[in-house]
């Protein structure tokens, strides 16, 4: 099992269970809301978010095979809550960028260490009036 692998397997197990609720409320991150493919149960992720412009870009530090972005990317879309805000969004669509030109610097460190070089970003929805 690769290293990625095994820090998934931990962060799902242990470390999401403990800071999965509070983790939202701190700067640079958030928790996607998402329906299982098969199951149509909701789940929470943790993830890191980034705005480029009007966009949402989260990390991939587990890559694009993991269930929550095939979930998003079946779905075309989730609802991200962020600093208090829950954000429906839309339009999902994965990349690949070595340099991560799109993150805060002080992150960058901490992706290249564990190679994550896939990256999803997403629109908000459309304000239906």
């Amino acid at each position: 099992m690769s290293f990625r692998r095994r820090l998934a397997r931990f962060n799902h197990v242990f470390a999401n269970r403990i800071v999965g609720r509070v983790i939202p409320l701190f700067p640079g991150f958030g928790a996607v809301y998402h329906r299982g493919r098969k199951s149509g149960r909701e789940y929470r992720t943790p993830v890191k978010v980034f705005r480029r412009g009007d966009s949402y870009v989260m990390s991939l530090p587990y890559g694009s095979d993991s269930d929550w972005v095939k979930n998003v990317l079946a779905a075309d879309g989730c609802d991200l809550m962020t600093r208090g805000r829950r954000v429906h969004l839309v339009k999902p669509a994965i990349y690949v960028d070595a340099e991560q030109a799109d993150i805060p610097a002080f992150i960058r460190m901490a992706l290249k260490r564990v190679n994550a070089t896939e990256f999803i970003v997403l629109e908000p929805a459309p304000a239906i009036s």
